[in-house]
């Protein structure tokens, strides 16, 4: 006899599954490599055949089954991996995977158990791909690539960015007003802590990508001297790595040697499979990396100031605390299209958190603002 608690389960369950089967083949569709599409097709059918368990499982207890219904972070992810690549969504991809194959090792059904077997390979191989490897297949050096996993982090860095100048200058804001300071002191407080956060953010930034910059060019250097005093060792090696991802080693050391064989891509492809470097981006530009840092720390820290320009006193907190609440849970929310929790616990636990933060400093300012009265 089916419980209460079991329909619940199933029907999440063929939730889960009809949502992965449809960001599967919006991935594949939006694919160019005709082997990376073939492999997403593959998982998309995958997730078809365990959804239809479920509908099955559902339709023996009496249960209509409901029409496919995507949930937003599938809209999301589907839409960022037909306008970035499909390597920007991978990590997400390993951590939908894993949640997934967890839900189902305590079920004893052995089909279930085969399904959680299918969702620990997908999120490894996810995990894989997002770690710079490649199929095991005669296609290895024409996928080489396709799937870095810098997507991932720059959608995180993007949210921390803004979730940062929010945050600081959220509560840099309250403390001022805690001292109950005229409006305008306030404005020009938000906007010094604003533009001061986002030069230093941006500074960070190019620091840190400029060095990384300057690091993979030394390293390729090295390995372009490598490669012209010793081309027989750096050709084992490039074997050893293609065996290290699948290849048989006859097929491993003849690739090595075909794509060795030419001076022009001999560089490029060492350093991108030894190193881990594209040779043409090192990285990224520390300008890019620097102007976006910049604005995304401005677009939060601008929040809680806006409503100072058009109101003071109590009401401008007030409203400069209901800004920020908002901006607060959106960023919490948007977390969790890489950690896949629940966007309303996400982006209250953020709210939380944020209005703690601020209602420390307005305590601070007040007392300190009065003793200095």
């Amino acid at each position: 006899m089916s419980t209460r608690e079991d329909i619940f389960r199933w029907q999440q369950s063929l939730a889960a599954e009809r949502n992965a089967a449809a960001l599967y083949q919006a991935i594949a569709d939006a694919e160019p490599q005709s082997a990376a599409a073939q492999l997403y097709l593959k998982l998309a059918d995958t997730e078809r055949r365990h959804a239809a368990h479920w509908e099955q499982k559902l339709q023996a207890a009496g249960i209509a089954v409901s029409p496919v219904r995507l949930q937003w972070r599938t809209r999301v992810l589907s839409w960022l991996a037909r306008r970035f690549g499909a390597g920007f969504v991978l990590p997400t991809l390993a951590e939908i995977e894993r949640d997934a194959g967890a839900e189902y090792a305590g079920d004893a059904d052995r089909v279930v158990q085969g399904m959680a077997r299918d969702e620990r390979g997908h999120a490894r191989m996810f995990r894989a791909l997002a770690e710079g490897n490649q199929l095991a297949s005669g296609e290895v050096a024409r996928l080489e690539g396709r799937h870095r996993a810098t997507g991932g982090n720059a959608l995180r860095a993007a949210v921390l960015g803004a979730n940062d100048g929010l945050l600081s200058n959220f509560s840099l804001i309250m403390g001022v007003a805690g001292a109950q300071v005229a409006s305008g002191t306030i404005v020009v407080t938000g906007m010094a802590g604003l533009v001061a956060g986002a030069c230093s953010m941006a500074l960070g930034e190019w620091l840190s990508v400029q060095s990384a910059r300057e690091l993979y060019g030394h390293q390729i250097k090295i390995e372009a001297n490598e490669l012209a005093e010793t081309p027989e060792e750096e050709k084992e090696e490039l074997a050893l790595i293609y065996q290290a991802k699948g290849l048989p080693a006859a097929e491993a050391r003849r690739l090595a040697d075909h794509l060795l064989s030419d001076p022009t891509q001999a560089l490029d492809t060492l350093a991108r499979e030894e190193l881990g470097i594209d040779p043409k981006e090192l990285g990224g530009s520390a300008w890019e990396a620097a102007g976006a840092s910049f604005l995304l720390f401005a677009v939060g820290a601008v929040l809680p100031l806006l409503p100072f320009f058009f109101t003071h006193g109590m009401s401008g907190v007030l409203w400069s605390a209901g800004a920020s609440a908002a901006g607060l849970f959106t960023l919490g929310a948007a977390i969790t299209l890489m950690t896949g929790r629940s966007a309303l616990w996400s982006g209250l636990r953020q709210v939380l958190i944020g209005l703690a933060a601020a209602a420390l400093t307005y305590g601070l300012g007040r007392l300190v603002g009065g003793q200095l009265s």
